[in-house]
This record gives structure tokens, sequence and C-alpha cells, in this order.
């Protein structure tokens, strides 16, 4: 059997950018993708804590070290600049493997900046 489970997050991260007239997605400084483990248009899930939307795009790199989390396209109706979200991805695991697999969580302050590099194991429930 397969469970869908959490495959990277990163929280409380705040929205510095949003263009309207934009084909669509999330921008993310590419170094924030790479703590986390997130790949460029990898579909990602946004919660917003501060309206309580949530909705998924996928994910474009931005300049490494900007900071950038930008909604572009309908996803700029999603939120506001400042506004506190949570983004994240999902992997499909086989039970048989869920005792190997880890999940990154990174903790951003308010400028976007990595304050701690959480990881987790997953195990088959009993």
């Amino acid at each position: 059997m397969q469970r869908e489970i959490l495959g990277a997050k990163l929280h409380t991260a705040r929205v510095t950018e949003t263009k309207i007239d934009y084909e669509g997605s999330c921008a993310i400084d590419q170094d924030l993708l790479d703590l986390a483990g997130i790949a460029p248009y990898e579909r990602v899930h946004i919660y917003n804590i501060t309206n309580g939307n949530r909705f998924d795009t996928y994910a474009i790199p931005d300049r490494r070290g900007s900071g950038k989390i930008g909604f572009n396209g309908a996803a700029a109706r999603m939120g506001q600049i400042g506004d506190r979200i949570i983004i994240v991805t999902y992997v499909q695991v086989e039970d048989s493997e869920l005792s190997k697999h880890v999940l990154r969580v990174i903790l951003l302050d308010e400028k976007n900046r990595p304050m701690k590099n959480i990881t987790h194991k997953t195990r088959k429930p009993k």
C-alpha cells in the first residue's frame, strides 16, 4: 500500500511579492528550495496562516539569497505581501519504505531566513 506523506515544509514564510500579470506559480528563493528538498516546478500546497486560504500551484526558483516568496498569476489573489504562509509538498511512499522516509521542516524568520532545520523520520503505524 502507498501512503501520501509530508515530504517538505517551509514553515512561517512571508509573502514578499505578488504579480497578477504572470503565468502563475509561486516563486521561491532557490536556497530555500534546496534546504527543503523541493524541486523546481514541483507541486506545492500553500496554507495562508493570515487569511486561511489554501491552494496548490508549483514552485519556480528565484534568485539565491533573496528571501523571495512570490505569488504569481491567480495565486496573487490568494494573499498579500507580508502574509504568513506554510509551503508543503507531499510524497507517495510504500508502507515498506516508510521507515526510510525523512521529511524536512525549515522554520523561517520574518525575512524568510532559515532559523532551524528539522528532520523527522516516519514509521509504519502499528
